[in-house]
């Protein structure tokens, strides 16, 4: 539809809309978060190598959806993109609680893996538009709506878990909800060339253009990529295995199941703290802290986890280390963003498309690592080791001169 035909919209309207599916990605995320337990249970995917495996066709399919944004991008723009792709994240949703069997459920998670990159990258790239278009760090708050929504995505599995309710209808629910939050929403988001009521400048979508050879992108990039890679892995093992590893490790009742909850919790709590954190701490020495925090919640919850028999405090002190992960991991991806938004030459799509071309090497190596490790020797083990990719964070943020 030609641009004309668009009603004009208050750079206000713009962010609540660009808010909103936001809600609706967190809220699908979390919800097949928070089921793992059983859909691990459903399928008898007793082996951890056999398990590990199966969430390897996430980052799979995540990597198919960076050159498919770069063919969608400069042909219709990250408004199309987003719509398509938040709507085949949440069918996908919708298909796993159906796929009668495992094969069928590997296809289903290959599609939720490639949907899911595909609208984090085209949803990012409309964030960062409109904190330009704001002209103040405004992007953590994007990423707190979202951490806000798994943890409400979080509540909600564990209220269906505890009343027994299989996946299915959990998840045909927050599939109608998501759709309806995407239907309200959609019209409002920013298209290219779109002049705001308040007397704003014109705001162009960055497109992908052709290149003929090959040319290294800024350095910048490449390092943000890598610690993106870094966060990454930490990321996708805490999603992946956090209410695993309380139900496998520690042994925990459903009731007493709270690793993803207690960390989704204080994800949305860093990034509620995250603009506070900018106006004390340069965002790289934010990096620095937060890849501490992340070494120092692995650090508990692998190594003093035998300091008692009792189940109880063994879920308090591994929520205490799930709580510094979260903290520490809550506000890697809106720093990571901001600083390309301050910093970064290249346009927003294409920066956004290269880190994630970097990046997308952690969610192949998290699933692999965690499930050969915990196979091998322990998943203890294996959280011993994921915690040493938060020093590797550290590390880049204090000696790259880039990131000053």
């Amino acid at each position: 539809m030609d641009q004309q035909s668009h009603p004009i919209h208050s750079k206000k309207i713009i962010r609540i809309a660009v808010l909103l599916i936001f809600l609706a990605q967190g809220l699908c995320f979390s919800s097949w978060a928070s089921r793992l337990p059983d859909i691990k249970e459903i399928f008898g995917l007793e082996n951890w190598t056999h398990f590990g495996f199966l969430m390897f066709m996430l980052p799979v399919g995540k990597f198919v959806a960076i050159p498919a944004v770069g063919y969608l991008f400069p042909r219709i723009g990250s408004k199309k993109t987003v719509l398509i792709s938040i709507m085949g994240y949440i069918l996908s949703l919708f298909a796993v609680g159906l796929v009668p069997g495992i094969y069928f459920l590997t296809v289903v998670l290959f599609l939720f893996g490639m949907f899911w990159n595909m609208t984090d990258i085209s949803l990012n790239t409309q964030a960062i538009e409109v904190e330009r278009i704001y002209g103040k760090p405004i992007i953590a708050t994007f990423h707190a709506t979202w951490s806000l929504a798994a943890c409400l995505g979080a509540l909600i599995g564990f209220g269906m878990i505890n009343l027994n309710i299989s996946p299915f209808p959990h998840f045909t629910f927050i599939t109608v909800l998501a759709i309806l939050i995407v239907l309200l929403s959609y019209r409002y988001l920013l298209n290219p060339d779109v002049k705001h009521q308040s007397g704003e400048k014109v705001v162009k979508q960055e497109t992908i253009p052709g290149k003929k050879g090959f040319s290294l992108p800024e350095m910048l990039l490449i390092q943000l990529g890598i610690v993106w890679l870094l966060a990454l892995v930490v990321e996708n093992t805490m999603f992946e295995w956090s209410d695993v590893y309380f139900q496998s490790v520690i042994d925990a009742p459903k009731s007493m199941q709270v690793g993803f909850l207690v960390f989704m919790v204080m994800m949305f709590s860093g990034r509620m703290l995250t603009n506070l954190a900018y106006r004390k701490w340069s965002k790289r020495t934010v990096l620095r802290i937060a890849g501490s925090c992340i070494f120092l919640g692995f650090i508990i919850s692998s190594l003093f986890i035998n300091i008692a028999d009792e189940v109880v405090i063994k879920v308090v002190i591994n929520s205490i280390g799930f709580m510094l992960i979260g903290l520490g991991i809550s506000c890697m991806v809106p720093t990571i963003y901001s600083i390309v938004g301050d910093k970064a030459k290249t346009p927003v799509g294409q920066a956004l498309t290269i880190m994630s071309g970097i990046s997308f090497v952690g969610p192949l190596v998290a699933p692999l690592l965690v499930g050969t490790i915990s196979d091998k020797i322990s998943m203890q083990a294996a959280y011993f080791v994921v915690g040493l990719f938060g020093l590797g964070i550290v590390a880049i943020a204090a000696f790259c001169k880039n990131l000053k």
